[in-house]
């Protein structure tokens, strides 16, 4: 069994990228599609927010992220350990240099040295095009005097950021045998996979300017498929710019798709199907859920029998 899902996020201001600048100018970074150039932000980015939330969430986590060094920087607790380490499992690891880890470790945990990612992602892609905005902020001089006693800056800079008003959209899926609900160890992975999902439904602080700025990534709609076929069977990109999702729900109504396999939650459910719309997919077995999170939640019961939702007494 295989889940596959899309999720769009609310619209916001974005400048979403910091790593690259020419003088003082911050660049979102951007892909062509048609003749447009859609804001992009990349899987490592959610993933590595991801990881900090299975982290926060009190799951035990190998890698743990520095923020106070001069550059990007990591510390792991232990070699790589995916049988113990909620983020080995999921996000996979490749250990560089084979020769630092001692030989008793690799027999006693039959340590493979790299390990897939059990969780598939692709590029969040903005649905409106990136339309030459800018914003400008100004850096101040900073004054050094008998009552400052250092000077931060000796000048002042105009600040020149690219940004954008969008919403993305991003699609990820994930393989239920990989975490062999059933057999041993099976509860823990459960554990994993539900709080996952409860993750990817309020990620938030992905890195980049995101983080700063304050731009969610938790679903404002999403539309999950959960089908023991290998491909999601859709465009996975396919929300459009009013927030719709065509393809499957036309493609449920005329019976292309299996309604009973589709999950749909979110404002695409309250604000976008009509009652009638909401009326055939619901007869064609389809769930539909006010909330992505219900949505989500649904999903992981169905997938394992585990949800992360208090339910209604």
């Amino acid at each position: 069994m295989n889940l596959f899902a899309t999720v769009l996020t609310y619209p916001a201001p974005s400048a979403n990228y910091r790593g690259e600048s020419e003088e003082n100018r911050t660049i979102i970074q951007k892909i062509t599609k048609g003749r447009h150039e859609y804001p992009i932000i990349s899987p490592e980015a959610m993933r590595n927010a991801l990881r900090e939330i299975l982290r926060a969430y009190g799951l035990p986590c190998n890698r743990e992220r520095l923020d106070n060094e001069e550059q990007l920087a990591v510390r792991f607790e232990d070699y790589p350990w995916p049988e113990k380490y909620v983020d080995d499992f999921i996000f996979g690891y490749m250990v560089a240099k084979r020769e630092d880890v001692p030989a008793a470790v690799v027999k006693e945990r039959d340590l493979k040295l790299k390990r897939d990612s059990v969780l598939r992602m692709n590029l969040a892609l903005g649905l409106e095009p990136y339309r030459n905005d800018s914003l400008f902020t100004q850096s101040p001089l900073t004054v050094k005097n008998e009552n400052a006693p250092w000077q931060n800056a000796t000048t002042s800079a105009l600040l020149h950021r690219e940004t954008t008003l969008t919403a993305f959209q991003y699609p990820f899926a994930l393989n239920l045998d990989d975490f062999a609900f059933g057999t041993s160890g099976g509860d823990t992975r459960r554990t994993w996979f539900v709080s996952l999902l409860k993750a990817i439904s309020e990620l938030n602080d992905v890195a980049g300017n995101h983080a700063r700025s304050y731009f969610e990534m938790a679903p404002a709609s999403i539309l999950i498929r959960l089908t023991p076929s290998l491909v999601a069977g859709y465009e996975t990109y396919g929300f459009r710019p009013d927030g719709n999702f065509p393809e499957v729900v036309d493609g449920i109504r005329r019976g292309d798709y299996p309604g009973s396999e589709f999950y749909i939650g979110g404002l695409i459910v309250r604000q976008l199907l009509s009652k009638d719309e909401q009326c055939q997919l619901t007869e064609k077995g389809v769930h539909l859920f006010r909330m992505a999170n219900a949505a989500l939640d649904a999903a992981a019961r169905q997938a394992c029998g585990q949800g992360f939702l208090p339910q209604p007494e």
